[in-house]
C-alpha cells in the first residue's frame, strides 16, 4: 500500500513563451522517502522543483500539502510550510563568512543585535549534522572550495528545518568523501520522517539512495516506479525516449602520436609541483586523481590566467607562453578552456545565447572596429547546430536556457575558435545522460580531427570511457600514468590514493 502523499501536484503545467516547460503534469512525493527525479536538461525537472519551492507559479493545475490546497506566492512562503530547496547553482554570499550565510534568513538575536556567538553555535551544530566539522564558522565563503561551499550551502537549507527537501545535484560538485557525508545525512532525514525530493543525472547515486523514481521527458511525467524494478538502461530510454547505444564511443586503435604540446616541470605555489607529461593530436589524454590535487591548476596555468607558473611548456618544439587567456588562445596552441562553473566563469548569463556564443570569437568575426552581422549569425547557427542546442530564439538571454544547454553554449562558444588544444575542466557537471553521449561524441570527433584534448574529471567511468591515456594526479603531481587496459577503476583508485607499488613512468 502506498503512503498518502506529503505534498502533490494534479494537472499543472507552465509555458515561457510557446514552450512548454511542463504539461499536465501529476506527481506526489511521501513522508519518509528519498523520491529521484529524472530526466535530460529541458525534460521539466527545474520547473517543478521551482513551482514546488514557490520560485515560479504554474499556469494551470493545482497543489496540495498533506491534503490542503495551496499556492506559494514566493519561496518565503514555500519555506515557512516546511518546503526547502538546495539550488545546483548556490544562493551563498561569498563575501560573507560561513556563519553569516548560514543563519542569514534568520540569525539569532539578543537586545536587538545578532547574537554572534549564538549564530557560531548554531552554525557549528549545522555544519556537524551534514558532517563538516572541520569547516569554520568564521571563515570567508569565497575562500573556501567548491566543495566546501556546496556543504555550506546544504547545512544552510538544514538550519531551515525542512518537511520537504528539494536538491537538485546537490553532490555534483562534491569530492567522494563529502557525498558520502551527504549519503548518511539523507538516511538519518529520511528516517526522521522527511519527504526528500531527489534530482540528479548521476545513475549510481539514484540506485543507491532513492526508494522511488519519476522520470520526465519534454516537460511531461512519463512514468514513475519503485526501485529496482528498471533496469538502468530502460530508465535511461524512458528519459531519452529511443534505446541507447554504447555510452562511449569506440576508442580508435592507432598508434600512440608524436608529442603536439610538451608540459616540463610546471609548478605554481605548493599546489603544482614540477607536473610532466606530453599529448599528441588525435588523443584525448585524461586526469585523474581525487578532487584539489592540482587537476584545475594545471588546467588554469597552461591557459594563462595563474601568475607565477614555473617551467616550460612547448608546442610543436616552440616555447609558448602562459603570460595570459588571450596568448593561449591565440598563441601557437590555440588554446580552448571549457572551465568548472560554467554560470560565472563561462557565460554572462544576461547577455543573449548569440552574443554568449560569438565572445570568444569576436576577432574572427570584426570587420575593421565592427562586427560583420552575417558571419555572426553564421558562426552562431553553426554551434547551435553542431551542439545541438534547444533554444527558442537565439536572442534570449542564456540564462532561459536549461543547465545542460547553459553548458552547450559554453562548449560551442570555444569551439568557435577552431582550438588545437581543448581543456576540459569537469564538463559533464551537472548535465544529463543524453548531453552526456553527445559530448562524449563530439570529443572523439574532435580528436579524431587532429584536436588535442586534456580532460579533467571526477568520474571515474568517463575517464575509463573516454581517455586514450588517464595521468592520475597526486599532491600536484603525475603519480601514474595508464594506458590501454591499464585504465580501470582499481588502478585509478589506487593511484588516486597514492598507494600503487610499481608505478608506470610519471610523464605520461
Amino acid at each position: 500500500m502506498e503512503p498518502a502523499p506529503f505534498f502533490a501536484l494534479e494537472n499543472v503545467s507552465k509555458r515561457y513563451g510557446g514552450v512548454h516547460a511542463l504539461r499536465d503534469v501529476d506527481f506526489a512525493c511521501s513522508r519518509g522517502s528519498i523520491h529521484a527525479v529524472l530526466g535530460e536538461n529541458g525534460a521539466g525537472k527545474s520547473t517543478l522543483m521551482k513551482i514546488m519551492a514557490g520560485v515560479v507559479q504554474p499556469d494551470e493545475g493545482r497543489m496540495t500539502l498533506e491534503g490542503t490546497p495551496v499556492m506559494f506566492p514566493g519561496p518565503a512562503a514555500a519555506n515557512r510550510a516546511g518546503i526547502v530547496c538546495i539550488f545546483q547553482e548556490l544562493s551563498l554570499m561569498p563575501e560573507l563568512t560561513v556563519a553569516d550565510n548560514i543563519t542569514l534568513s534568520s540569525p539569532p538575536r539578543r537586545f536587538g543585535l545578532i547574537d554572534g556567538r549564538a549564530q557560531r553555535r548554531r552554525s557549528e551544530e549545522l555544519l556537524a549534522r551534514v558532517g563538516c566539522e572541520d569547516i569554520d564558522p568564521s571563515a570567508r565563503v569565497a575562500d573556501l572550495p567548491l566543495s566546501r561551499r556546496q556543504m555550506v550551502e546544504i547545512a544552510k537549507a538544514l538550519g531551515r528545518n525542512p518537511k520537504l527537501l528539494i536538491l537538485d545535484e546537490a553532490t555534483s560538485a562534491l569530492t567522494a568523501a563529502d557525498v558520502d557525508l551527504v549519503y548518511r545525512m539523507l538516511f538519518d532525514l529520511k528516517a526522521r520522517g522527511l519527504s526528500i525530493l531527489y534530482i540528479s543525472h548521476r545513475m549510481h547515486e539514484i540506485e543507491a539512495l532513492a526508494d522511488r523514481c519519476s522520470v520526465f521527458r519534454n516537460g511531461r511525467h512519463i512514468e514513475t516506479f519503485t526501485k529496482g524494478t528498471r533496469s538502468r538502461d530502460e530508465i535511461i530510454g524512458l528519459m531519452i525516449g529511443r534505446e541507447i547505444e554504447g555510452q562511449f564511443p569506440p576508442k580508435p586503435e592507432r598508434p600512440r602520436p608524436a608529442p603536439f604540446i610538451e608540459i616540463r616541470d610546471l609548478s605554481w605555489e605548493s599546489r603544482l609541483n614540477g607536473v610532466t607529461l606530453e599529448a599528441g593530436r588525435g588523443e584525448i589524454v585524461g586526469l585523474g586523481g581525487l578532487d584539489g590535487q592540482g587537476q584545475k591548476e594545471l588546467l588554469l596555468a597552461l591557459f594563462g590566467v595563474l601568475r607565477g607558473v614555473r617551467g616550460t611548456v612547448t608546442v610543436e618544439g616552440r616555447t609558448m607562453a602562459m603570460s595570459s587567456p588571450r596568448a593561449a588562445k591565440s598563441g601557437r596552441a590555440h588554446m580552448a578552456l571549457v572551465p568548472e562553473d560554467r554560470k560565472s566563469e563561462g557565460l554572462i548569463l544576461s547577455m543573449s545565447i548569440a552574443d554568449n556564443l560569438a565572445m570568444a570569437s569576436l576577432d574572427r568575426l570584426a570587420r575593421g572596429p565592427f562586427l560583420s552581422a552575417r558571419r555572426t549569425r553564421a558562426v552562431v547557427q553553426e554551434a547551435i547546430e553542431q551542439m545541438r542546442i534547444k533554444i527558442g530564439d537565439a536572442g534570449d538571454p542564456v540564462a532561459t536556457l536549461s543547465g545542460g544547454n547553459q553548458q552547450k553554449v559554453v562548449i560551442a562558444k570555444w569551439l568557435a575558435t577552431g582550438p588545437d588544444v581543448i581543456l576540459l575542466n569537469d564538463p559533464t557537471r551537472g548535465i544529463d545522460v543524453g548531453t552526456k553521449q553527445e559530448l562524449y561524441r563530439l570529443m572523439r570527433e574532435l580528436a579524431d580531427a587532429g584536436a588535442c584534448i586534456l580532460f579533467y574529471s571526477t568520474d571515474y567511468e568517463e575517464l575509463i570511457g573516454c581517455c586514450d591515456r588517464v595521468c592520475v594526479m597526486y599532491d600536484g603531481r603525475i603519480v601514474r600514468a595508464l594506458e590501454d587496459e591499464a585504465i580501470n577503476e582499481r588502478n585509478l583508485i589506487a593511484s588516486a590514493l597514492n598507494i600503487v607499488g610499481q608505478r608506470e613512468p610519471a610523464h605520461g
